[in-house]
């Protein structure tokens, strides 16, 4: 759409819907971003402040959002170029393991005092009762929560990491976006959808440069695992049956018996 300000033409395109949050680019360079929720707009607060203290400390591309109005609240940030990622190389699993390595170093008390927000995964009891009565493996699905009774809080983490947020470019990776949901927590979350979700190449090149211990990829596929699980509670919010029945076949599809076998070598490996 084109709109008309102050005597000149101002260009404004809308981005494809996000979860939380509705954003419009501004003259093919600008980033708006609004709430679509009010519970959202602290997020959004913390957003823009964690990243202005994080961006120079990673070596890729991220948004530095500044806040161009209160009521209604409107942050604004460079466009940061590029594509959702499709064909991921080995390469890119590099630049992808650097940077990982580079956030989850950060200092999660310096983060959290500029404004990183502290990790809880309050949904489990509401997985508990409305998603497992819908599988038709309860028991798998019951060991899977059960993992997340307790979760790691001590690490600087992005929390929504797959392929619409991270960008490439010119045939390489080239920003990391959307990072509403940064929090300080388990630093596999981050590893969920880049190991298990991405080709071959992609992963081990990744996995080698940050250095993936086996205890740390098998908290990242039980992860990976889970995410469904989200689409499942955010179709039924919005009532959307399409979106819960793709969730309910992705856990399905992802409650398979490699996390045993996982789980097993590394307590070997550990002499457990």
């Amino acid at each position: 759409m084109r709109a008309r300000l102050a005597g000149s033409l101002m260009t404004i395109v809308e981005f494809s819907s996000g979860w939380d949050s509705a954003a419009t680019l501004v003259d093919g360079r600008w980033v708006e971003r609004r709430p679509r929720r009010p519970e959202v707009a602290p997020r959004l607060l913390a957003e823009a402040r964690v990243l202005s203290w994080l961006a120079p400390r990673l070596p890729l591309p991220v948004p530095r959002p500044v806040v161009v109005s209160e009521h209604p609240l409107v942050l604004r940030h460079e466009l940061v170029p590029g594509e959702p990622a499709e064909a991921l190389t080995g390469a890119d699993g590099r630049v992808v393991g650097a940077f990982l390595r580079a956030l989850h170093d950060a200092d999660p008390e310096e983060a959290v005092r500029h404004g990183l927000v502290e990790g809880c995964l309050t949904e489990v009891e509401r997985f508990r009762a409305e998603v497992v009565p819908m599988l038709p493996d309860q028991s798998r699905a019951l060991a899977l929560l059960d993992d997340f009774r307790v979760v790691r809080t001590e690490t600087v983490v992005h929390g929504d990491l797959g392929p619409e947020h991270l960008l490439c470019r010119d045939g390489a990776v080239s920003g990391v976006i959307d990072w509403t949901d940064a929090h300080r927590g388990d630093a596999a979350i981050d590893l969920a959808w880049t190991l298990f979700g991405t080709p071959r190449e992609f992963a081990d090149a990744l996995a080698e440069t940050y250095g993936v211990p086996d205890e740390l990829r098998y908290r990242a596929l039980q992860w990976h695992r889970l995410g469904p699980w989200y689409e499942v509670t955010h179709g039924l919010d919005t009532q959307q049956p399409d979106l819960v029945r793709d969730g309910v076949e992705g856990i399905i599809s992802r409650l398979a018996p490699e996390d045993l076998v996982l789980k097993e070598q590394a307590l070997k490996r550990e002499g457990l």
